[in-house]
């Protein structure tokens, strides 16, 4: 099948990590796949060297940007067309708030026989003004109109849409978002060389975060609840995983608290030296105030390390509650610190979570799976039209 993929913007990203390997994958499928993105990038980093060796075609239109600009978008509208047009796209998988706005609407002028649309994370949510929301929902609703096929990477996604409008339920089909299982796993060598790297003792209870330093990612709670659990229980070191504008603040509040010296700043790191992180941690703690499904938490499982996050969106369906970790209330300080400090003191409940995270996300997040169950809705919309033609034509 023929097939283009569009996402605003191709930057180290939970959306942008599956689109790439959900190409990929379609590649290797023998499927002819064609990866349309616009310029920008930012501080989290850049996948286009990734895409361009093995996402088959990607083409960077420089009127695609992130921020909303009439003049830029109506030229971005104008090229998605023809470009949908002269590939003779069979199916345009849109990702992304921006581009799956455009994308799709392109995708209707150019006659694309089939549309599918991702919800990584809805475009209007909790750390916006009403006023911001109201107009995002309006234009999501607009779009569905156009939208053969929802997927969605938690249960929770497909309810909020419903929830808020777009589309019937059974329009919404959950794919959780796949990744290379294989990368991960536990590694006791490889554990103790990185937490030599970050000069953390091998007694240490190391508490990781990996997150862009920056607004709404949960930093806040963090500083606040650092110096409470440090007191309490003193085994505990901190390793905060990113990059962002926020970090000479944060080190500044964490230096006023006196607790500077119990948190490591690893800062930005290619993808690829995740899984050798993950290995340093022996708790994950994920505090994003907004998520569609947390792939770090998802990535630390996969290496037998429990997480404790804010229960909010995709969470709870990596973070099993008293199976592969706690949840607690968002923005709930006091339990967060009561979480991790039960964590810290229990290497067995560590253990036990770790080792059923790993057996829930081996089955539940593989990117084979997760391409495979992709391919069987393009064929099935395929399939959908063939029938409908051959009715139409039998009338």
């Amino acid at each position: 099948m023929r097939i283009g993929h569009v996402i605003t913007r191709l930057i180290v990203g939970g959306a942008q990590e599956n689109t790439l390997l959900t190409c990929e994958g379609l590649a290797e499928r023998g499927h002819d796949v064609t990866l349309i993105a616009g310029p920008e990038t930012g501080p989290e980093g850049s996948l286009w060297a990734r895409a361009e060796s093995g996402c088959g075609r990607v083409i960077r239109v420089n009127s695609l940007r992130r921020n909303v600009a009439p003049y830029h978008d109506m030229r971005c509208l104008a090229e998605l067309s023809r470009l949908f047009g002269e590939l003779e796209c069979e199916v345009v998988h849109t990702h992304s708030s921006k581009a799956g706005i455009l994308g799709r609407w392109a995708a209707r002028r150019a006659g694309v026989p089939a549309v599918v649309h991702t919800i990584h994370g809805m475009s209007f949510n909790r750390t916006q003004a009403w006023p911001v929301q109201r107009v995002y929902r309006a234009l999501e609703r607009r779009a569905a109109r156009w939208t053969d096929a929802f997927v969605t990477v938690a249960d929770a996604m497909a309810e909020q849409a419903t929830a808020a409008g777009l589309a019937a339920r059974e329009r919404f089909t959950t794919i959780y978002s796949g990744m290379r299982t294989e990368q991960f796993g536990p590694d006791a060598a490889l554990r103790e060389r990185v937490r030599g790297q970050w000069g953390v003792s091998s007694e240490a209870v190391v508490v990781g975060t990996v997150a862009r330093l920056f607004a709404n990612k949960g930093y806040e709670e963090l500083l606040t609840m650092v110096p409470r659990a440090v007191r309490e229980a003193p085994e505990l070191f901190f390793v905060w995983v990113g990059g962002g504008p926020e970090r000479a603040r944060y080190a500044r509040e964490l230096e006023r608290a006196g607790v500077l010296d119990r948190v490591r700043f690893v800062g930005l790191v290619e993808p690829e030296e995740i899984p050798a992180i993950m290995n340093g941690f022996d708790l994950l703690v994920h505090t994003s105030r907004w998520e569609g499904l947390p792939r770090a938490a998802v990535q630390a499982l996969l290496t037998e390390v429990p997480v404790v996050s804010f229960d909010i969106d995709g969470a709870p369906e990596v973070v099993v509650h008293g199976k592969t970790g706690h949840l607690v209330p968002l923005g709930d300080v006091a339990k967060l610190q009561t979480a991790v400090v039960e964590m810290a003191r229990s290497p067995i409940l560590r253990q036990n979570y770790g080792r059923n995270g790993r057996t829930l996300c081996l089955e539940r997040f593989d990117s084979r799976r997760m391409v495979e169950k992709i391919e069987a809705i393009y064929r099935g919309l395929a399939e959908g039209r063939g029938n409908a033609e051959a009715q139409k034509r039998a009338n």
